[in-house]
């Protein structure tokens, strides 16, 4: 999932949770929870590997109520022009990050909230 500008209200935790996956086994991921995130430059590509699949974008996506975004990492650029990878395994050294990230990559592994929505979107199927 990527974006062009990602914001919060109401950030009420940042953790590690096990998440459990579609064939029985589980991953871990970085749990976000927020009364809203809007993501402005909204983009999802959903592709099994050597198979078609799904390009998402949308000027706008935004949820809201009870937030909880689950991702795999999350790749930016900060302000001052410095990358930047969160994960599980990378926490980010907290002196070294400054507030507003940019360009933001996250590797999404779910999303859950009283309302998701998007604003002028546009779909398309792609080939390997």
């Amino acid at each position: 999932m990527g974006s062009e500008k990602l914001s919060f209200t109401g950030l009420s935790g940042i953790s590690i949770v096990t998440v459990p996956t579609a064939d029985g086994g589980s991953i871990r991921a970085l749990k976000i929870t927020a009364e809203s995130i809007t993501i402005d430059g909204f983009s999802l590509t959903v592709r099994p590997p050597d198979e078609p699949g799904l390009v998402t974008k949308a000027d706008q996506m935004t949820l809201k109520g009870h937030v909880s975004v689950y991702l795999g990492s999350i790749t930016a650029t900060t302000a001052n022009g410095d990358s930047v990878t969160i994960g599980t395994d990378t926490p980010p050294p907290l002196d070294d990050v400054e507030p507003g990230l940019l360009r933001v990559t996250m590797g999404l592994v779910g999303s859950m909230a009283d309302s998701i929505s998007y604003s002028n979107t546009d779909q398309k199927i792609v080939y390997p």
